[in-house]
């Protein structure tokens, strides 16, 4: 049987990113309800995912940074891990999940203008007609089961999670040249402990707040399903397709997120097939197909194999 290619793998890495994040919203919803407050579930997150990190890198990596791109780590750290975290968690204690997912379908569109503005990433018919299609697929699926809301809190809400999605994209974009230069695992290394940095003045005493012992088992599972899956493997998953794929197609997995939420709610008996949600994933992998089907050079950066 043949190998996948670098190019398929990448996008592998990116289904499992969208599973991993499609589950995240209700889960983090429910911690921030019920459990935590926003930074002191943003310093458990960051925490953890330095330790993980830091662990990782040391074990199977070595290799020196460039002090002057030590500068560029640490903006990416506060941007990337700091406040694209913060705004999310703080934004979804106002507004909803829906609203959350409905909010992020902005994410490939802002990632394609910042590509294309920074590191010259071609703007295509192609390119954008693909975007356009799993936009509407997205909307289709997320506005049928509930419509976005800006009255009260949601308003904050709903803006925070907008400064989350600029920021992430920017982050995107700004990685991608270091990824031909840097193991993800020493790129993601030095960007958890500048973000972790930038949060811990902010978080410290929420976090000597919380009352560790009165929190279940079930409770740290899911806190452990945040550190470990939502960002260990995801940021590094994001960061081994960013090494083969340019930072539009990398974001365009967006659209996945809700149309596999749905999905596990169907598999678990949450919820039914309607022709709502068959029209959506034909929207959102057609999308994906015209998104993916361009020249080789924009989709594709062919680098050597890493032994990570």
């Amino acid at each position: 049987m043949k190998a996948p290619s670098q190019n398929q793998r990448a996008h592998l890495a990116l289904l499992a990113v969208a599973f991993i994040w499609g589950t995240n919203y209700s889960i983090s919803k429910y911690l921030l309800t019920d459990v935590f407050g926003p930074m002191q579930l943003i310093i458990l997150r960051l925490a953890g995912g330095v330790v993980c990190f830091y662990v990782f890198q040391k074990l199977f990596v070595h290799e020196k940074v460039a002090p002057r791109d030590l500068i560029m780590l640490a903006f990416l750290g506060i941007i990337g891990f700091g406040l694209n975290q913060t705004l999310f968690y703080v934004g979804l204690t106002f507004t909803s999940p829906v609203d959350a997912s409905i909010l992020h379908v902005i994410n490939p569109i802002l990632v394609l203008i910042f590509s294309s503005l920074i590191i010259g990433e071609s703007v295509t018919i192609r390119k954008a007609g693909g975007i356009a299609l799993g936009a509407s697929g997205a909307l289709l699926l997320v506005l049928y089961s509930s419509g976005l809301s800006f009255s009260g809190n949601h308003a904050l809400g709903n803006m925070l999670i907008i400064g989350n999605m600029v920021f992430y994209a920017l982050y995107l974009v700004l990685i991608k040249p270091l990824t031909a230069k840097y193991t993800t695992a020493t790129i993601l290394k030095w960007v958890s402990i500048f973000g972790f940095l930038f949060v811990l003045p902010f978080s410290i005493k929420p976090a000597l707040d919380i009352h560790y012992a009165a929190i279940s088992g079930k409770n740290w599972l899911l806190v452990l399903y945040v550190i470990v899956m939502n960002t260990f493997i995801a940021y590094f998953l994001v960061n081994y397709a960013l090494e083969r794929v340019m930072p539009s197609i990398v974001s365009y997995y967006t659209y996945l997120q809700p149309f596999i939420a749905s999905a596990v709610s169907v598999t678990i008996g949450g919820a039914n097939i309607t022709w709502t949600k068959v029209i959506a994933a034909i929207l959102i992998f057609s999308g994906v197909a015209l998104v993916n089907s361009g020249s080789i050079k924009d989709k594709l950066k062919k680098v050597p194999e890493r032994g990570q």
